[in-house]
This record gives C-alpha cells, structure tokens and sequence, in this order.
C-alpha cells in the first residue's frame, strides 16, 4: 500500500503565484526521489466550525487562504528515502517558502482504504 505525506498550510491570498511555482518546483523534486503523486489545493470552500476547523488548525489570518496538499508515495521506506534526500538537495534549501512555515502542520499517513 502506497504511503501519504499531508499538509495543510495558511498562505496569503496575494501569494497564490507564488505558491503555485514553489509548488511545482518541490513536485519536480518529490517525483525524482520516488513520490508517485503530488496534489496541492488552494482553498476554496472552506467553512469554519463549531469547535475546530483547517483554518484554527492553522491559525489562518484574515487574507489567508487554507491549502490542503499530500504526497503520494509507493510506501513508507521510499518516502524516508526520499525525504532525506530531499533535505539534503541543495535545490531545496533555494526554495523561496511564501507563507508562515511555523503554522503548517503536517504528518505521515499509512493507507487504510483505497478506492
């Protein structure tokens, strides 16, 4: 069964662009150390709650907009590997980050269902 990366990220609505490119820029990256699927979503209906929602999960500012993304991969090794290898690219460290990178959050998930 595959293996999930997810996040959820506040980023300035004005920011869009610029999301978009790091975006695609960390997608060439993921799929060339082993990420099967890369998926980000700008926000778009995304209401508040009664107790919790994404945009308190990431403490969202007026003018942020809440992006939901995950990475796929073909299981957790690959995504170990890969995430290490990330890391030490030096491609990555020239990402330009155009949101608060403190208030993401952020896991790893083993598949359950899929459909």
């Amino acid at each position: 069964m595959s293996y999930i990366d997810g996040f959820v990220v506040p980023v300035p609505a004005a920011n869009k662009e610029a999301y978009r490119k790091v975006a695609l820029q960390g997608q060439t990256l993921f799929k060339e150390f082993g990420a099967v699927r890369v998926v980000e979503c700008w926000g778009d209906d995304v209401p508040d709650g009664k107790v919790t929602d994404f945009k308190g999960a990431v403490k969202a500012e007026a003018g942020e907009v809440v992006v939901f993304s995950w990475i796929e991969w073909p299981s957790k090794a690959v995504r170990d590997a890969g995430q290490k290898k990330m890391m030490e690219d030096p491609r990555m460290q020239e990402l330009m980050m155009p949101f608060d990178g403190k208030r993401m959050i952020y896991g790893g998930f083993e598949t359950l269902v899929d459909g």
